[in-house]
């Protein structure tokens, strides 16, 4: 973890060094001398975590990195904020000689002078106390220790027995299955099972492997563990004792290449079962892959794994790797009840009305996971048989889950410990979200990116590096998918709760971060990033920030508070370092947002959601460094000033407006428009006097683009150009407040014409005025159009040709839109909402709509009937019909759909067929009864 603090540091001074170098003056020389003793600590880190250290004076050692490393970068930041309130002092000031202003400046580099010498002659001490006190002797000999460590944790017996788990049972049928399935293209192929730690897969993998079936399909099987540290001849010599007779000589001098070559030999002509539990690393099928021959026809390989990225390098197809999933309440229940039952020594699995009583409680604290529930089982199955006895237990639990090497959290640990560097503290952040909240993956990448989490790889987007992150951390086991986008992407995701308290404690051994869920929590002297679940913010938050003094650089809160005008003026004064600030859910009383909040010059992302009325202050222009900035739903007047905002990548304030330049202002301080904002990845804003022109068409890396509230006023030729030249575009939302005229409808198709060479008929009137084609938008996958259109466009060459959702709204089509968005060839999901449709029938003909699997139908009220043809929408697995009173049947052919899992019906939609269905108590009523929400 330390060497991330340094590594980013390091990295953050060699771009002031060339970004500031005017304003480092004289001190520079001290400053690139720290720079460099910060790189070498960086690798010398990085050797001592490969290595995993585990020594106290090691962890001591690193500790005083961190400290020097942290006072470093207090140091620097302190500077460059007093330099810039010098500027603005000056600014005021311009009728001074440049004399005064050098004198002005020469205090703050004395003394920057002399606290850098400091910190460079602390951190000399502290490099030199590596030999002093031998820790340089102690990480060179610690490989083989670690291994010894590892190698013992690793070839434990499983603590989740066989006869234990009870979700086993289905899971050792499937692999069992394809154990013993033929594949056709190999002779030899893999099996792979992946999960959390202690979620049973080595249990899974034992059940099948001893079934007695499996054990006599194979002609030999050999059973190895595997460590985190492997050693490739280690795991061969214990497949070869499994499997074939070796001398004690052959044993003690063949090499690895040898005993390879000896092994693939004899299983050349077996068909041979090999399992390989708990493997860590893609580089173990790698190096063992070609002693395992293409023999037989059905040998196979199983490798037991928490990382999915291991089995898909491993395994022939994802239809032969197995991923278990957490216990549900019932079998969770089941479980305990069998190590409770054992340990008393009786065989029926049965409780007290007592202890009974305490089962929501106890199946809560387990979460589903089969380690959790095997260890609290044997843990009361010890205790008196009494809800007094167990309930002392369960007040302490999270103490007994977390003692040992062997308990809960030192097997999760293990995953922890096992992270690269640059995923260390991006899973450690995950831990600042809510128990048991859905994390925003979008919202989870902006804050990585503000806090320098993310590493640099050539020209690659920082955004598509940082979702490569979350999918490693979601192959390695340590979260989990919630929700994805529609072009497969992960939408959200959650943390485990075991793993989001080791996430916290190994945070608080780092000093990375603090969190406050009680009222009563004891405030750290110094902390950088503070996160706040409960209401403080008015009170115990204060006497926190005092204590941190200006260290703080990220305040995270999810407390909902309210916050008035004091609080904020208390929370300027002592956040001056500030990063990071995100307020998810608070309230503010209709005032203007931190008057002052230009003096946070360091802060990269600003979140404030909520549904307020806030006024942002002109102040905002000189947050120079801001990446991120997120409003939410918040009622707000942004100044123009925002386009000065040059690093800006992501601008989320959907229902904000943008002030108008004066012409008085442009002659004074020159054009500001949308088009300087260059970086920008993601814009979410009110339509206004800021799209006139072809600014927007300038902003070349927008990926997502929400437009609300447009005039038509302002959708003039340049508008609609820029649209079709922003040609990465993923997502695209334009909301328009006013129909059109005939006149301006002609006008546009008039442009696209002579533009694009498109050939319109004058009745076949096109989307929305002089809106272009969006065949050159490759990758827009999200389209929703808001406002009047008379009729859809015919050509498919028109649409996006990787459309995979379309939202319609308002749009008062009179003709029916199924005809032509049925020919779409990528559609999946298709909303219809408040009017897109005024004609009451709508007919989706035979063979179109072969991809959607989700229609949603709202407020249609003219809409009567729906047909949906044999052949037509046969992938469709959610239909919903919300208050389209005049529809009184059902979809004719809809019971016909026989990949149909999900109807929800609402207001008065289809009741009349409902009420005739349900009294028939027929096959219809049947099949209704299992779809309908």
């Amino acid at each position: 973890m330390a060497e991330g603090t340094v590594t980013f540091f390091a990295e953050k001074l060699s771009n002031l060094i060339l970004q500031e170098a005017s304003v480092f003056g004289e001190v520079e020389g001290q400053i690139k001398l720290l720079r460099n003793e910060l790189e070498l600590m960086g690798l010398f880190l990085r050797d001592v975590d490969s290595k995993r250290v585990y020594e106290e004076k090691v962890k001591a050692w690193v500790n005083q990195i961190r400290s020097a490393t942290h006072e470093a970068e207090d140091v620097i930041d302190e500077f460059i904020l007093n330099m810039d309130h010098r500027k603005r002092r000056l600014n005021t000031l311009k009728f001074l000689p440049t004399c005064v202003g050098m004198v002005d400046k020469l205090p703050f580099i004395h003394e920057l002078d002399s606290r850098v010498k400091d910190i460079n002659a602390m951190i000399g001490a502290i490099m030199a106390n590596r030999s002093k006190y031998g820790l340089e002797a102690l990480t060179a000999s610690s490989s083989s220790t670690a291994d010894q460590a590892v190698s013992h944790k690793e070839k434990r017996a499983p603590v989740v027995e066989e006869s234990d788990v009870v979700e086993i049972i289905d899971g050792a049928k499937k692999v069992k299955q394809m154990l013993m399935m033929k594949v056709e293209t190999s002779t030899r192929s893999v099996v792979s099972i992946v999960g959390m730690g202690g979620l049973g897969k080595t249990t899974l993998a034992k059940n099948a492997y001893n079934q007695r079936d499996v054990q006599g399909h194979f002609d030999c099987k050999a059973w190895v563990y595997v460590s985190q540290e492997f050693k490739a001849r280690a795991i061969l010599l214990d497949i070869a004792n499994c499997v074939m007779s070796l001398s004690d000589t052959e044993k003690r001098e063949m090499g690895e290449i040898e005993l390879g070559e000896k092994l693939c030999v004899y299983l050349k002509e077996k068909k041979y079962l090999v399992v390989m539990d708990d493997v860590w690393s893609s580089e173990v099928w790698s190096r063992l892959q070609p002693h395992f021959p293409e023999a037989k026809d059905g040998s196979k390989v199983l490798i037991t794994t928490r990382n999915k990225e291991i089995a898909l390098h491993a395994t022939y197809s994802e239809a032969f790797i197995y991923e278990l999933r957490l216990m549900n309440d019932d079998e969770s229940w089941r479980l305990f009840l069998k190590k409770v039952v054992r340990g008393t020594g009786t065989t029926t699995p049965t409780l007290t009305t007592e202890l009974e009583e305490l089962r929501e409680k106890i199946v809560t604290k387990c979460k589903g996971l089969p380690l959790t529930i095997v260890v609290l089982g044997g843990l009361l199955s010890t205790k008196e048989k009494t809800k007094q006895s167990w309930e002392k237990v369960l007040a302490s639990i999270d103490w007994h889950l977390d003692q040992g090497p062997e308990s809960c959290m030192g097997i999760l640990a293990l995953s922890y410990n096992d992270l690269p560097c640059y995923l260390k503290s991006c899973f450690l952040y995950c831990g600042i979200f809510p128990e048991d909240s859905e994390i925003d993956a979008g919202h989870l990448i902006k804050l990585w990116l503000a806090e320098g989490f993310i590493q640099r790889r050539g020209k690659e987007r920082l955004e598509d590096i940082a979702e490569d992150y979350i999918h490693e951390l979601i192959h390695r086991s340590l979260i989990q998918v919630a929700d994805r986008r529609v072009d497969g992407g992960v939408e959200s995701c959650r943390m485990h709760d075991l793993l989001r308290d080791l996430a916290i404690s190994q945070a608080k051994d780092a000093n990375f971060f603090e969190v406050h869920e009680n009222m009563d929590s004891t405030f750290p002297i110094s902390i950088r990033r503070l996160v706040i679940h409960q209401n403080l913010i008015n009170h115990d938050i204060f006497q926190c920030l005092h204590n941190s003094s200006s260290r703080l650089r990220s305040l995270v809160s999810f407390s909902g508070s309210t916050i008035g005008k004091k609080s904020w003026g208390y929370l300027q004064e002592h956040i001056t370092l500030l990063t990071v600030l995100n307020l998810s859910e608070e309230r503010f009383g209709g005032h203007m947002l931190l008057r002052d909040i230009g003096q946070l010059i360091h802060l990269k992302f600003l979140c404030i959601k909520g549904y307020s009325s806030i006024k942002v202050p002109s102040s905002i222009v000189r947050l120079v460094n801001l990446q991120s900035l997120d409003l939410g739903g918040n009622d707000c007047n942004i100044p123009h000033s925002i386009w000065k905002l040059k690093k800006l990548r992501h601008l989320k304030c959907w229902d904000c407006k943008i002030s108008s330049q004066s012409q008085i202002n442009k002659c004074v301080n020159g054009y500001l428009g949308v088009e300087q904002l260059t970086n920008l990845q993601t814009l979410a804003l009110k339509g206004g006097s800021w799209l006139e022109g072809d600014g927007l068409g300038k902003l070349t890396q927008l990926r997502s683009l929400k437009l609300s509230n447009c005039s038509i006023s302002y959708l003039k030729t340049e508008f609609f150009e820029s649209i079709a030249k922003l040609t990465v575009l993923e997502i695209l939302d334009l909301s328009f407040t006013e129909g059109h005229t005939k006149k301006i409808l002609e006008n546009r198709l008039g442009s696209v014409r002579e533009k694009k060479n498109v050939t319109i008929d004058h009745h076949n009137k096109t989307l929305l005025p002089g809106l272009m084609p969006f065949s050159h938008h490759a990758y827009l996958y999200d389209l929703s159009l808001n406002g009047m259109l008379e009729k859809l466009p015919e050509q498919i060459e028109f649409y996006p040709p990787k459309l995979l959702r379309l939202h319609l709204w308002n749009c008062k089509l009179t003709n029916d839109p199924m005809m032509i968005l049925k020919k779409l060839p990528s559609l999946r999901i298709l909303v219809l909402l408040f009017d897109a449709y005024v004609r009451e029938k709508m007919v989706c003909s035979s063979g179109g709509f072969l991809q959607l699997e989700r229609l949603e139908l709202f407020r249609l009220v003219e809409l009567e009937e729906l047909i949906v043809e044999r052949g037509a929408m046969s992938s469709l697995k959610t239909l919903e019909i919300w208050h389209c009173d005049k529809m009184e049947k059902l979809p004719h052919g809809l019971l016909e759909q026989t990949n149909l899992e999900k109807l929800t019906l609402r207001g008065s939609s289809c009741h009349k067929s409902i009420k005739e269905i349900e009294e028939a108590r027929g096959e219809d009523w049947d099949k209704l009864r299992k779809i309908m929400c």
